[in-house]
């Protein structure tokens, strides 16, 4: 729901940027390659040593570039199946850099097995919830479906949490920082039911395709 909403807005809110680079020059490939690094780099070079605010902050600034090169290869005419691919598969590159960065605090100075296990599942489970949709498409089925928690959600909930826990830093009660686990078990159980969803989902799709597919020339009789 976030994903069909608020990438609307932010489209257009972006648009002018968005055009400003392409007079500058700049390819929606070379944002796609730049927005990631940030990413990366924001979430494995903070979270690690606890540094949530300002790794958060990185992070955002960053991972808007994953509206803005769609829409500099929109305006440009440029859109192409390679910009698509590199697109996909860069977003699980970060994606798992998120949750990667998480699970190293909580496995090291975090001292919390659980939340380390919580983290790496919803590193896992958002990698094979993108995986199945892609997959179904692949077969040739439209995978109708809009999933509990997908990208939008599973990074919205998860950097706003990672963010305002952060706060601690600038003197903020240490009560906040509860809000970075609840939101770790919320992705998590939110992923599980999103990708129980696309597999039934798939799996009817199939076999309705299958049966469409040996069903005798002009129908049943």
């Amino acid at each position: 729901m976030l994903n069909k909403y608020a990438r609307a807005f932010f489209t257009r809110v972006l648009t002018p940027f968005a055009a400003f680079l392409l007079r500058r020059g700049v390819s929606p490939d070379a944002v796609t390659l730049i927005g990631t690094a940030g990413v990366v780099a924001g979430a494995l070079v903070f979270f690690p040593r606890g540094e949530f605010f300002w790794g958060t902050i990185t992070i955002t600034l960053f991972v808007f570039s994953d509206l803005v090169d769609g829409n500099m290869a929109r305006q440009a005419g440029v859109s192409s199946r390679w910009g698509a691919f590199l697109d996909s598969t860069l977003d699980r590159v970060a994606d798992a850099a998120i949750f990667g960065g998480l699970a190293l605090w909580y496995a090291g100075s975090g001292h919390d097995n659980v939340l380390c296990a919580v983290a790496i599942f919803c590193l896992a489970s958002g990698q094979v919830v993108s995986y199945t949709k892609a997959r179904g498409e692949a077969i040739g089925l439209p995978v109708a479906v809009n999933g509990l928690v997908e990208r939008a959600e599973r990074l919205v909930i998860t950097l706003v949490a990672a963010g305002l826990s952060g706060l601690q830093t600038f003197g903020v009660p240490s009560w906040i920082g509860v809000l970075l686990p609840i939101a770790l078990w919320v992705v998590a159980a939110g992923s599980l039911v999103t990708l129980v969803q696309r597999v039934v989902t798939v799996r009817r799709e199939a076999a309705e395709a299958d049966a469409e597919a040996h069903m005798p020339e002009g129908g049943a009789a």
